[in-house]
């Protein structure tokens, strides 16, 4: 597997959909980096062409929705070479994906569904996470999913259950900070006390992303919280990205907004609202450190 040494930048970026990727190719706005989905690019020619200029001025994130490291069945190679083919001709920072599974016997299913943590799950996604690495060549960066219900199966928590797969593959951990506030308050749990048992130098980026509460119709009166990529970011959720920069330190960070898309100013404000949390924060540590 190639090591590669794009630069990484320790800032906002913001995730490029194709209703904005005409605008940015013509304005060049002032962002740190761009996340792209690789499916919407790969039977879109023009599109990959904009991309692949783009990717000459910006660093560039691709974030699979489609490799599915947690199918039983296995991975989708023919998929994987597309995507293998598409990061080849642009040269990302990073390539990530979930830990989830979304597709049966060939069919793709339009959720990322979960995963019961024990023993057996490991193995399987180890092998996949390994042969997505060495289809791509380079490492692969593994997510935290947003979750609304625990598996009875499960032997051991997500974070030990990341940690072992970062240990065993060599990959890397993208934390999404909204998905831990978001699981935390769904699952009953604290989400600092999952950041804390996140290793820190497997983590390679974050995700900030909005979400939505909802009637919980098994359980009257209580709310759960919905990942939906629609809106701002929740006020709890910046909070919380500030422990995790305390935690992890500044990383790569994305606004990630996939649904009522709003304008490109609007994204490009969180990204500039992430960049001056991280600031305070690494002066806040500075005075510390100085006494």
């Amino acid at each position: 597997m190639t090591v590669h040494h794009r630069r990484v930048p320790a800032c906002a970026g913001i995730g490029l959909r194709l209703p904005h990727l005409a605008e940015v190719v013509a304005t060049r706005p002032s962002a740190g980096w761009f996340e792209i989905h690789p499916e919407n690019f790969l039977a879109n020619p023009h599109a990959s062409e904009l991309l692949a200029d783009l990717a000459r001025d910006y660093p560039i994130s691709v974030h699979s929705v489609g490799v599915s490291v947690g199918s039983a069945g296995g991975i989708d190679r023919t998929h994987l070479g597309r995507v293998r083919a598409l990061v080849d001709a642009i040269d990302p920072m990073l390539v990530s994906g979930h830990l989830a599974w979304s597709t049966h016997e060939g069919d793709y299913l339009n959720d990322l569904l979960p995963l019961p943590y024990n023993e057996e799950t490991l193995q399987i996604v180890s092998m996949h996470v390994d042969e997505v690495q060495q289809g791509l060549g380079r490492p692969y960066v593994v997510e935290n999913p947003s979750s609304y219900v625990g598996i009875a199966s499960s032997t051991m928590t997500e974070t030990e259950f990341l940690g072992q797969l970062a240990d065993r593959t060599g990959c890397r951990l993208l934390c999404d900070v909204s998905n831990v506030y978001l699981s935390g308050h769904n699952l009953g749990y604290d989400p600092c006390a999952y950041l804390d048992a996140m290793p820190p130098g497997a983590i390679a980026e974050l995700h900030l992303g909005g979400f939505v509460a909802e009637d919980d119709d098994g359980n009257p009166g209580q709310q759960v919280l919905v990942d939906t990529h629609d809106q701002r970011i929740a006020e709890s959720a910046w909070e919380l990205y500030a422990y995790a920069l305390r935690r992890f330190g500044p990383k790569p960070t994305l606004i990630e907004w996939d649904n009522d898309l709003p304008d490109v100013v609007t994204l490009l404000a969180e990204a500039a609202k992430a960049d001056s949390i991280a600031l305070a924060n690494l002066e806040t540590e500075r005075r510390r450190a100085a006494g």
